[in-house]
């Protein structure tokens, strides 16, 4: 016969204090894990969000990043024309040579400033990426220094909002259009005119790379490898997506640091939930005796006991969750081991994250209440009538 989980929630409800800074406990291991999970799955869906499936990024064989590779107008002229290379309404290829380079902004969260990709492209580059929209201001007008921010680079960087002026190359750059990508990685970039940032960093003839649209998808890896194939041209060519996709790394440290906190956490929190059952079941020994009177089973008592630990961690691991949904959407940033620059993208809480955080609550509730269980289910009937 098994005992009625009303009785547990009034056990837990009458100890009102160890309940709840045992919950706390638990919350606060949950609140870890659940913020370095949101923090490496806000990055991988931002990563993951940017580059079209048509699109292919050409660079300089052995570069690792836009940043360190290095390609001329002449080549650009040669893939440009490749009949896998669509077109737009124009007639003009969708092809677009580009320069990334970075320049130091400083922020309340980065005082010592923190390295942010500034984009020179063509207008054909802002137009091929469908994704990224005004919300404020206007388009940079080509041969001047002006300049348009991601939003998330708005929101961090004080000194890059709208009518701001941002000092690099030969001179300042005015801030004249916010930009917004969606969730992708555009949203920290900088993005300026090609010609004249080429001219104020001597690069007229030794740009990044080049962006170029497929005609359909199943003309993407074609264009991949008549590319690759042209000896002459001595360049690597992947997709866009996967491009970004191998900086998802970048998070890898925060997550495993997340974790070991997060478990050494639980270890603690394991400890101070045995602590409250094996005192719970001290002070209970007459109602044990009087269940185990009344018929119920040792297996009956176990259960109940652990049923009782489960309910604790649940409240635990829900105001876990409760203290950790204020970060959702909230900007943050994480420096790029691949483009040595800033990634901006927002905390990401997916329901499988919330379940992951609930099972984690639950699992260091069953090994914090399993042993006390035990404990109370081992009593012998006398013997805890006789300590009551």
């Amino acid at each position: 016969m098994a005992i009625p989980i009303s009785y547990n929630i009034r056990n837990l409800t009458e100890r009102k204090t160890t309940t709840v800074m045992t919950a706390l406990g638990i919350a606060l291991t949950v609140a870890v894990l659940l913020a370095a999970l949101a923090l490496a799955e806000g990055l991988r869906t931002s990563l993951a969000a940017t580059g079209d499936p048509l699109h292919v990024l050409v660079m300089r064989k052995g570069a690792t990043s836009e940043l360190v590779s290095v390609v001329t107008r002449e080549w650009f002229q040669d893939v440009r024309l490749r009949a896998g290379v669509a077109r737009n309404d124009k007639g003009e290829p969708m092809a677009s040579l580009e320069m990334v380079t970075i320049v130091i902004l400083e922020g309340p969260e980065a005082p010592a400033g923190m390295n942010v990709n500034v984009r020179g492209l063509l207008p054909i580059g802002f137009e091929m990426r469908s994704d990224v929209k005004l919300l404020e201001g206007r388009m940079f007008e080509p041969g001047r220094r002006e300049a348009v921010v991601g939003k998330a680079v708005a929101r961090r960087y004080p000194g890059a909002r709208l009518g701001s002026k941002i000092q690099f190359g030969r001179g300042d750059w005015e801030v004249v259009g916010i930009m917004d990508a969606g969730r992708s990685a555009a949203n920290g970039e900088i993005f300026v005119d090609l010609n004249q940032i080429a001219s104020d960093y001597n690069r007229s003839d030794a740009l990044s790379a080049a962006l170029l649209r497929a005609r359909d998808e199943a003309g993407v890896q074609a264009l991949i490898n008549e590319i690759e194939s042209d000896r002459r041209l001595n360049v690597t060519a992947v997709t866009e997506r996967s491009y970004y996709q191998q900086q998802t790394g970048s998070a890898a440290p925060l997550l495993a640091l997340g974790t070991f906190v997060s478990i050494i956490m639980a270890v603690g929190s394991c400890f101070a939930a045995m602590n409250t059952m094996y005192a719970a079941v001290s002070r209970r020994s007459a109602e044990i005796g009087t269940l185990r009177v009344l018929g119920f089973s040792r297996f009956g008592i176990l259960t109940s006991f652990v049923i009782e630990a489960l309910l604790l961690s649940l409240l635990g691991g829900a105001l876990g969750m409760l203290l950790v949904l204020p970060l959702t959407n909230v900007t943050t940033g994480i420096g790029s081991f691949v483009t040595f620059s800033e990634i901006s993208f927002n905390f990401h809480i997916t329901p499988a994250i919330a379940a992951v955080g609930l099972g984690f609550a639950l699992l260091v509730g069953l090994l914090g209440g399993l042993f006390p269980a035990a404990s109370a289910a081992r009593k012998e009937i006398l013997d805890a009538l006789r300590q009551a």
